[in-house]
């Protein structure tokens, strides 16, 4: 599990859930505890008023009855009974006891004793002494009573605690989950912001977070400054090593051409050069995805770049016969870096050019989760089992044509860079190839080896 607000809610839920069973467990005994003592106390109470009507009365059954007035013990099988045993067997009871008697007890102590058993209609709680009459006379007292009642009042308490202790367990998820999201927010928050603090070149202030991710906001913008000074510094790199390559570039190319008005054959030397020149530009533009930031949602005005592109190529001397329609929805855009983007597309335009018979269409439109351009022409298309060869580093399928056959394959490289991807299919409008880009929302940066 790797969310940490899932863990928290878990343990906190797994925590308040243990409490409130250790609390019902606990309050459980302890009420039931307490229910029995009082039973107990009641039913001590009641033994002592029969033991003082036993007295009072001198043992006499019809005075007892009048001394102890509890109603209770008059109806038969009540739940509520007394029993006297006296000497040479007599034995004094309650009419509720009808015609069932409590097992006769010789060895009663003289202090109380508290016993459980089996009543004329259940099971019962009673209470019995021996005690000495001032005549006297010795005589086991009964007192017993219903655990109906008992049974009862528990069943009553163990409802009320599970009600109460369940709104409690409610309560205590509910507020773990509050808590957790009360204490995660301020990561969401840093989250949020790391990823927009890269295009606005600020640092995140520790002042708006709890002093426990303060720390945490300081390393993370020593982080951010130190990436920034890598990806400005491999920019760099890239620019002076693409000034470095293309000034010797440029010499051997005015040497081949030199060579080449006085009649010397310096073709391959030539399409070496070019072939050189075009695997350079490859490089150069790895490097620079590498180093760009589209990793945190840098984002480029798509359908400003396409008619910028459109307005070149619709201005070149040997294209001026061939026909581009654009249909760009407007306010288009990509988290890619604008000359990474128009690389892209300007290889591709140069390609649909280049094999194109008359037209060239571009198509750009956008969903929910990404943007989608279509670039078809009508020209002679690529066979089907040749697409992968096209898109290959260097894979010229005709090389009657100039070219280096590495402009499809940088603009691959480039969209797979961002996450984006290129297919090649027959244009269903024009006949032609078409080449349809797909470049998602949110993207970042997957360069990998060749």
């Amino acid at each position: 599990m790797r969310s940490l607000r899932r863990r928290a809610i878990l343990g906190g839920s797994l925590w308040a859930i243990l409490c409130v069973i250790i609390g019902a467990v606990a309050l459980y005994s302890f009420f039931d505890s307490l229910t029995q003592r009082r039973f107990d106390q009641t039913l001590a109470e009641r033994h002592l008023q029969i033991v003082i009507a036993l007295s009072n009365s001198g043992a006499d059954e019809e005075l007892m009855n009048q001394f102890i007035n509890d109603p209770t013990y008059e109806r038969p099988y009540s739940g509520r009974y007394w029993q006297a045993n006296g000497p040479n067997k007599r034995i004094m009871a309650s009419r509720s006891l009808f015609d069932a008697l409590f097992p006769e007890t010789s060895d009663a102590p003289p202090a109380l004793q508290f016993w459980t058993g089996r009543g004329p209609n259940g099971p019962v709680r009673g209470v019995r002494q021996r005690i000495t009459l001032e005549d006297g006379t010795s005589w086991v007292v009964v007192a017993a009573d219903s655990l109906a009642a008992l049974v009862a009042e528990r069943r009553a308490i163990r409802q009320s605690l599970l009600l109460t202790f369940g709104l409690v367990g409610l309560l205590g998820i509910a507020g773990a989950m509050l808590q957790t999201l009360v204490v995660v927010r301020p990561l969401q928050k840093l989250r949020e912001d790391v990823a927009h603090r890269w295009d606005l070149q600020t640092t995140i202030d520790p002042v708006n977070y709890p002093e426990e991710v303060a720390p945490l906001v300081s390393d993370i913008n020593t982080l951010l400054e130190r990436n920034r000074e890598i990806v400005a510094r491999g920019r760099r790199q890239a620019a002076d090593m693409a000034h470095a390559l293309k000034t010797p570039s440029a010499i051997l190319r005015n040497e081949l051409e030199a060579l080449a008005h006085k009649k010397v054959d310096v073709s391959q030397a030539q399409d070496a050069l070019n072939r050189i020149d075009a695997q350079l530009q490859r490089s150069l533009a790895r490097i620079r995805a590498a180093n760009s930031g589209a990793s945190v949602q840098q984002q480029t005005d798509l359908t400003n770049s396409v008619e910028r592109l459109a307005r070149l190529f619709r201005g070149m001397p040997d294209l001026k016969s061939k026909q581009l329609d654009l249909s760009v929805q407007s306010g288009l855009k990509v988290p890619m870096d604008v000359q990474d983007i128009e690389e892209v597309l300007g290889n591709i335009f140069e390609n649909a050019f280049r094999w194109s018979k008359t037209t060239v269409r571009v198509t750009c439109t956008q969903t929910s989760e990404q943007a989608e351009i279509l670039i078809e022409d009508d020209g002679p298309g690529i066979p089907e089992a040749d697409r992968r060869e096209a898109l290959r580093s260097g894979g010229r399928l005709d090389s009657s044509v100039p070219g280096t056959g590495l402009g499809l394959a940088i603009a691959n490289d480039l969209l797979q860079a961002y996450g984006g991807d290129m297919e090649l299919q027959k244009s269903a409008a024009l006949g032609g190839l078409g080449v349809r880009i797909t470049i998602p929302k949110k993207t970042g940066l997957n360069i990998g080896a060749d």
